[in-house]
Order: C-alpha cells, then sequence, then structure tokens
C-alpha cells in the first residue's frame, strides 16, 4: 500500500540518469550543500570496488544473503544486472523518513516504478544530459569502457530517456553549477510545501490562527 503524504515525515527523492550525465557528482554535492538530507546506500551482491567502503557505498552481502531478503520482501526495488543483483531496503528507507530527514534515492526508471508504488508521494527527478553527442564525449573522456561498452551504454541510454515522462523534474546537466542549482531548488520547493510547513509549524500557526487552525 502506498504511503499517504501525511504518514511520513521525511522528503523522499527520486533521481534517476542514464550513465554519465552526471547523476551521481550532483548527488554527491547536493548531500554537501544541504542538511537533513541523506543518501539511501543499497545492497548488492557484487565485490566492492577499490576505495568502496560497506556501509557507506553499498551493504556488501553474498548472493544467499540477498535472495533471502527478497524471499522476506524486504526490498521496495531490486534489480539483476548482468551477475550481480542491486536492491533497496525498505525497512531502512522508512526508519530515516520517519526521523524526520530527507533521503535522496539513486535508482534507474524501473526501480523508480516501484518505489512510486510503495511512496506515493516521493518526489522524482531525471537528470538527463544536453545531447547524445554530450554524453557519448563524456562516457569516451571516462577511459573506463572499451567501444562496445559505450555503444551498449548509449543504447540503454536512449531507452531511459524515453521514460522521463515518468518524473516531476527534468534537470539538463549541460552545465553543473546550474543544474545543482536547479537540483537544490527542487529540494527547497518541496520542503516548502504548504502540508510539510503546516506541520513543521503547527504550534506557532495554532496561536495564530486560533482553535480552527490550519488543515494540512
Amino acid at each position: 500500500m502506498a504511503e499517504s503524504p501525511s504518514a511520513v515525515s521525511g522528503i523522499l527523492f527520486v533521481v534517476s540518469a542514464p550513465s554519465g550525465a552526471g547523476k551521481t557528482s550532483l548527488v554527491r554535492a547536493l548531500l554537501e550543500v544541504e542538511q537533513g538530507l541523506k543518501l539511501s546506500v543499497s545492497y548488492t551482491t557484487r565485490a566492492p570496488r577499490p576505495g568502496e567502503v560497506d556501509g557507506e557505498h553499498y551493504h556488501f552481502v553474498a548472493g544467499a544473503t540477498f535472495e533471502a531478503m527478497i524471499a522476506d520482501g524486504a526490498f521496495v526495488e531490486y534489480a539483476r544486472v548482468f551477475d550481480n543483483a542491486y536492491g533497496t531496503a525498505e525497512p531502512a528507507l522508512r526508519e530515516v523518513l520517519q526521523r524526520g530527514d530527507d533521503l535522496v534515492l539513486e535508482i534507474d526508471w524501473q526501480g523508480a516504478r516501484q518505489v512510486r508504488e510503495r511512496f506515493a508521494d516521493a518526489v522524482s527527478i531525471f537528470v538527463a544530459p544536453p545531447s547524445l553527442a554530450a554524453l557519448e564525449q563524456r562516457l569516451q573522456g571516462r577511459g573506463q569502457d572499451s567501444d562496445a561498452v559505450i555503444a551498449g551504454r548509449m543504447a540503454k541510454a536512449r531507452d531511459e530517456l524515453s521514460h522521463l515522462d515518468e518524473y516531476q523534474y527534468l534537470v539538463v546537466n549541460d552545465d553543473f553549477d546550474v543544474a545543482l542549482a536547479e537540483l537544490r531548488a527542487i529540494v527547497a520547493a518541496e520542503r516548502l510545501r504548504r502540508p510539510r510547513q503546516v506541520a513543521r509549524y503547527q504550534r506557532a500557526l495554532a496561536e495564530m490562527l486560533g482553535p480552527q487552525g490550519v488543515e494540512a
């Protein structure tokens, strides 16, 4: 069952983008400048990469543990990518949101669909590149992938872009600083929505408005 907006204190921001669009860098920068905003840490069966810390970048678990979590209904969304699996634990999401903290969840469009089914008030943001040519240039500039892998990522990017109409907000990452400012504006706007402000300032509003108060 989807949560009603009044049932969850924090805001869940769901951010999706094609590989190379700059989503991860933007979210990392956003977390550095916005207080009360945390990053959801997913579970994965893949091995840690150099520099990755368990519990910070991912919760690294064995395949059997991951399958047991699926059987227990622990994931709000999960996906299998090649030989690895990735998933978002629902209890962890709810715990953070119920504390009143806002949370950022980086997932693809398929995962975003699953999350919206359980969290109807989730705020969805799609980060797009300024053009496919720019995206391909960024992927080549990484120097991490072969031409065949880049071609595969480009094909997947076209499919991902076809789902941007499922999102509430669109940020085009042409200029990083501008895109970051737009993300911050979205966070600010969502935090200022009347129901959330009424809940936050309920006592002061009751004093100003008298017994009738104000409806959330």
